[in-house]
């Protein structure tokens, strides 16, 4: 394939630091240990372990059961003291909704689905039995006020694979159900509540526990905030997360250094705190634990004060890649305004994006805007005959812009658009990202063998007709604006629209240029070259190596630092951050 001027270099594993702690264990026997320890030889001790859904409450009552300080203990299912079937689903009908994709986000707590007097009556049945007692499941710490805690996480992305393998939703019995209401299950409801309850936990488990690590592993609780301050004192990289799609491409599997499978791969989530998962190392111990952990247990230290008033816990950017190289289009599509999916879904902020094109082929192109004179009636009556005749002509509807690398497209929420075939996409965009209005996806089936879902009537409420040939040219394509340009470096402005809240800079360094947060978050993508460096003048963190493709989240405590380019060729390296005031 040959996209690469250089050796593969791509970090598929990347980890942070925590240095000074020892408190991690590995493996179940000394798991089981540390948990006797912190009960100093009780006799008739509580264990509550309080689960995220997907954590396999049997997998753990069989590993810990195996140990010698836990095989005559009595197990409690808290799950079991939480609504589920039929009247779970009455419950939930308003949030999740008929639609196969979209639901209504959900504001409600863990403790409003406990089923009446299941607390009282779990309350009592640990009471009346002796011995080493361990309450488990969702929600467990709501139901018995235990001698130890324990958490015991799932991150989003493995949850997904489960689900795709058949598992169910949490309190539900719904293996063979479209993935996609899986998914919105999880997104709009199970997610939701499962993060505030597991918000609260933070300052009161004794013990943090990741199930996933091969075996087991787990820290206290002084070890998992120690970790968590370590990531705002360094540039850190979220753990990729790569999945194939129906119009997935090449460059990836070569990038990335990815193994050759049946499906091309099409998205990576690289820079997505929603969906990524974050791995601490102690010493020789690696803990990963999901990345939104960050963000809800260090919000304001993370984003940024003036960040975190806006946007309370949330992170507000993503950076994600969409690869077409030698694969097909992505679906023609559109984003609610801000009102629209404030009034229908329950958001705070909508999804203005923007297209930076990472790579290209000679043909590559980006779908972008109504062609000038086309009216919005006359697209949304010939994309409704589309959905039954299976054809329909874009080009006669929608302007197609040719791109090639380091171009980048602005995409405000309300624009008509889409990647073309051969384009290697940085996509970098605010973070709601699910809310995605198909509007045509070229008469294909999704990788489940199912019609991908269009959602025109959602769609045609939000599609701006006035963004058309002219206006998308003068607006949207390539508005770049010379910065600054010194002997070791050069700056540009790349966008976004000023109805974005993104703002995006483009440094090319043959030396070194030094930045600053000043006190707000950055993410920031080497878009060219083989590899730089990222320093502190005050020595404030290590030096971190980044390499060609890789994102990283630079915390707003970092301050001053400096990018230096660690080879002879021009390196690009492209920086958002939230827009404030002094850059409008």
């Amino acid at each position: 394939m040959g996209y690469l001027k250089h050796p593969v270099n791509y970090d598929k594993f990347p980890a942070v630091k925590v240095n000074g702690v020892n408190s991690a264990y590995q493996g179940w026997q000394p798991v089981a240990e540390q948990i006797i320890k912190k009960l100093s030889a009780r006799e008739n001790a509580i264990v509550v372990i309080d689960c995220y859904p997907g954590v396999s409450l049997s997998a753990i009552k069989s590993a810990l059961g195996a140990t010698a300080v836990f095989r005559n203990a009595s197990w409690f299912d808290a799950d079991s003291c939480f609504m589920q079937g039929a009247e779970l689903e009455a419950r939930l009908a308003d949030t999740l909704t008929d639609d196969r994709v979209f639901g209504v986000m959900s504001c409600a707590k863990l403790a409003d689905y406990l089923l009446p007097g299941t607390s009282e009556k779990m309350k009592n049945s640990v009471a009346a039995t002796k011995g080493l007692r361990v309450v488990m499941g969702t929600g467990a710490a709501l139901l018995v006020e235990g001698d130890v805690l324990i958490y015991a996480d799932y991150p989003r992305w493995q949850r997904q694979l489960d689900w795709r393998a058949g598992s169910s939703n949490w309190q539900a019995e719904n293996p063979d159900e479209d993935i996609l209401r899986k998914y919105k299950r999880g997104f709009f409801w199970e997610w939701r509540v499962a993060d505030r309850h597991k918000r609260e936990l933070f300052t009161r488990f004794d013990f943090y526990l990741d199930v996933l690590a091969q075996p087991a592993a787990m820290i206290d609780n002084a070890a998992f905030h120690a970790g968590l301050d370590a990531c705002l004192k360094t540039p850190f990289r979220l753990n990729p997360f790569f999945d194939p799609g129906v119009w997935g491409g090449k460059w990836m599997e070569e990038v990335c250094d990815l193994p050759p499978g049946e499906k091309n791969y099409a998205w990576c989530f690289d820079g997505v705190p929603e969906e990524n998962s974050l791995t601490l190392k102690f010493a020789a111990t690696a803990i990963t634990m999901p990345a939104i952990n960050l963000v809800l247990a260090r919000p304001e230290a993370l984003l940024g004060q003036r960040n975190y008033a806006r946007f309370g816990a949330e992170f507000p950017i993503r950076f994600d890649f969409l690869d077409t190289m030698s694969g097909g289009n992505l679906s023609l599509q559109v984003h609610p305004s801000t009102d629209y999916i404030q009034q229908n879904f329950g958001m705070h902020y909508t999804q203005d994006e923007s297209y930076y094109i990472l790579d290209a082929g000679s043909d590559a192109s980006v779908w972008l805007g109504l062609r000038t004179g086309v009216k919005q009636e006359e697209l949304v009556t010939a994309l409704e005959e589309a959905q039954q005749t299976g054809t329909f002509d874009a080009e006669k509807y929608v302007n197609q812009f040719p791109v090639k690398k380091h171009d980048h497209l602005l995409i405000p929420s309300g624009t008509v658009h889409c990647s073309g075939s051969n384009a290697m996409i940085l996509e970098i965009s605010a973070t709601p990202y699910i809310f995605t209005f198909k509007l045509w996806d070229w008469g294909r089936l999704g990788l489940d063998g199912k019609p991908r879902p269009v959602h025109l009537n959602h769609g045609k409420k939000v599609m701006r007709e006035e963004r058309d040939t002219e206006w998308c040219r003068r607006e949207l394509v390539n508005v770049i604006t010379p910065l600054e340009e010194h002997a070791e470096w050069r700056s540009e402005r790349t966008g976004l629209h000023e109805l974005e809240f993104i703002e995006t800079r483009r440094y090319w360094i043959n030396g070194a240029v030094t930045l600053n947060t000043g006190g707000e978050f950055q993410m920031l993508n080497l878009v060219e070259g083989q590899a730089v460096l990222i320093e502190s003048p005050a020595n404030q963190f290590e030096s971190f190596t980044v390499h060609y493709a890789e994102t990283v989240i630079i915390p707003a405590a970092s301050g001053e630092y400096r990018l230096r380019a660690l080879h002879q060729h021009e390196t690009g390296v492209i920086v958002a951050s939230v827009r404030q005031a002094e850059q409008a």
